[in-house]
């Protein structure tokens, strides 16, 4: 029987942000979450960048690492415990390059303790029939959210919640800059200067019903709460996890 998707509070972080595991040893608000996100999971290991990047401009920052991971029996095998021993329930994030693999990952999630739903993230420009075959492939007892850039949030976010996802959520956006050698470095785009957009697409979202978890510069509680006022589901933290102030409660 399928699990239901549910937040005992909306407030968590985003995938890449805090690691693969909760640390109780960290100052931050996990009392706060009503789940903990992991680090995106690979089936096989991946390495950091050759030439990984961090280009600040003003509102935000450009990152671009890799996504490095051990793998997924690897990252399954040392953090499982962890899973099963935390306070709060945990999102599995999984890169989903091939849906084969992709549904092989779930399934193996579906018999983990304390493992409330698979977040599947997609590379730039990934098409609807790869995530639309991923949906299909990986439907089961554990809940699915699709973690989506905001040029498909609205335009594919539908037939997915209709074919059996349990909520879409709001993929870190990408850019390019040029760093100081006058390279080209494409990345995520973190920061402040991306909330409106963010705030906007959880608008429309609302509009036509689709269950959304929102995140993108949310750098505030206030920032959270418009968040959930204006419709999301829940909301993802991200870079305001390291800034030093701790804005969020």
């Amino acid at each position: 029987m399928k699990r239901d998707l549910y937040f005992s509070k909306p407030i968590m972080n985003a995938a890449g942000s805090l690691g693969f595991a909760p640390d109780p040893r960290a100052e931050l608000p996990l009392g706060s979450f009503g789940a903990f996100v992991t680090n995106p999971i690979s089936l096989r290991s991946r390495q950091p960048a050759s030439h990984p990047g961090l280009i600040q401009f003003p509102g935000g920052f450009l990152l671009h690492t890799g996504l490095p991971n051990p793998g997924f029996s690897a990252t399954v095998k040392k953090h499982s415990a962890r899973w099963d021993r935390a306070d709060i329930p945990i999102i599995v994030h999984l890169i989903a390059e091939h849906p084969e693999e992709t549904r092989q990952m779930t399934r193996s999630l579906e018999n983990i303790e304390n493992v409330m739903a698979v977040e599947l993230g997609f590379a730039p420009l990934s098409s609807a029939d790869i995530i639309l075959m991923n949906l299909e492939m990986c439907m089961g007892e554990i809940p699915l959210i699709f973690s989506l850039p905001a040029e498909q949030i609205l335009s594919l976010g539908p037939k997915l919640i209709k074919n059996g996802a349990d909520a879409i959520s709001m993929a870190t956006p990408r850019g390019a800059m040029m760093n100081a050698k006058g390279e080209l470095v494409a990345g995520r785009i973190y920061g402040q200067s991306i909330f409106p957009r963010a705030l906007e697409m959880i608008r429309s979202a609302k509009i036509i019903g689709l269950p959304v978890i929102g995140a993108g510069g949310v750098w505030t509680d206030k920032d959270a709460a418009d968040m959930l006022s204006a419709g999301a589901l829940a909301v993802q933290i991200d870079a305001a996890l390291w800034h030093p102030r701790k804005n969020i409660p």
